[in-house]
């Protein structure tokens, strides 16, 4: 994941929300030691060393995520894939299959590498939230990398959380509850997100957003808009009514899709 996260609760005493918030963000430390590429121990370094054929067990984190990473996959036709990146050094995406009973990855073809970076963050908050209720802490905002964002309940007699659609000044904000927005886009990147079913650089040169009630899902949908036309985007908005798209055209994100929009704070 190798970004910043942040926690801010509500309708809590100081002491017990501040203790809340620690843990939250002691488990993206967890879950980072099994979701990053960027350690060699974790689980998804460890995959790209198995050969076509052999097969390795994962942690209950890893294979969740991956589980997830296969259903985003098939939602979206192939838009989204954990293997995009690899198509820069092989010919063609490896393959590879789960087996839930021995909770395990199986090659199938090719190198798997994997980079959860689509994915990773959003997992990362739909834990983060699952650990606050347990606190009993429903009134919260999880913030990952400034473009993931997971909102809980309310704070008391608000309507929701205000969060902008681009940096903190962004003109168009949303009152966001109970639900998760994920933005890509390449002006920080620049091209870095690439079609996994051509190889080429995303049609999209400008930023689009994904709402879900999943922050893992809204990630993974956020990146596919970058590489989807938009009659494939209706196909995949088709498939579940709890997703909402906005593509940034002269500075102004245009809504698609069948839910109702969060209100503008």
């Amino acid at each position: 994941m190798a970004t910043y996260f942040e926690v801010r609760i509500a309708d809590e005493e100081r002491t017990y929300a501040a203790q809340a918030a620690q843990a939250a963000l002691d488990l993206v430390d967890k879950l980072e030691s099994h979701l990053s590429r960027f350690r060699a121990s974790s689980d998804i370094a460890q995959i790209a060393q198995i050969a076509p054929g052999e097969r390795m067990r994962l942690s209950e984190p890893a294979f969740a995520c991956l589980v997830i990473a296969r259903k985003m996959e098939l939602a979206t036709c192939g838009a989204f894939s954990v293997t995009a990146a690899a198509l820069q050094t092989q010919a063609s995406l490896p393959q590879w299959t789960l087996t839930s009973e021995e909770q395990s990855i199986r090659c199938e073809s090719g190198q798997l590498q994997f980079d959860l970076g689509a994915i990773g963050k959003g997992f990362a908050l739909d834990r983060m939230a699952e650990l606050l209720r347990k606190w009993d802490c429903p009134a919260f905002l999880l913030v990952a990398g400034g473009s993931s964002i997971l909102a809980g309940d309310p704070a008391r007699e608000t309507a929701g959380w205000s969060c902008g659609m681009g940096d903190d000044h962004a003109p168009q904000r949303l009152m966001l509850a109970r639900t998760s927005l994920s933005g890509s886009g390449l002006a920080v990147k620049g091209d870095h997100i690439f079609d996994p079913r051509t190889g080429l650089p995303a049609l999209r040169q400008n930023r689009a957003w994904a709402l879900a009630d999943s922050a893992a899902e809204s990630d993974a949908l956020s990146t596919a808009c970058m590489v989807l036309n938009e009659e494939e985007l209706e196909a995949v908005l088709a498939q579940d009514h709890s997703w909402l798209f906005f593509l940034e055209t002269d500075g102004i994100n245009r809504p698609m899709g069948n839910r109702a929009l969060p209100p503008h704070a």
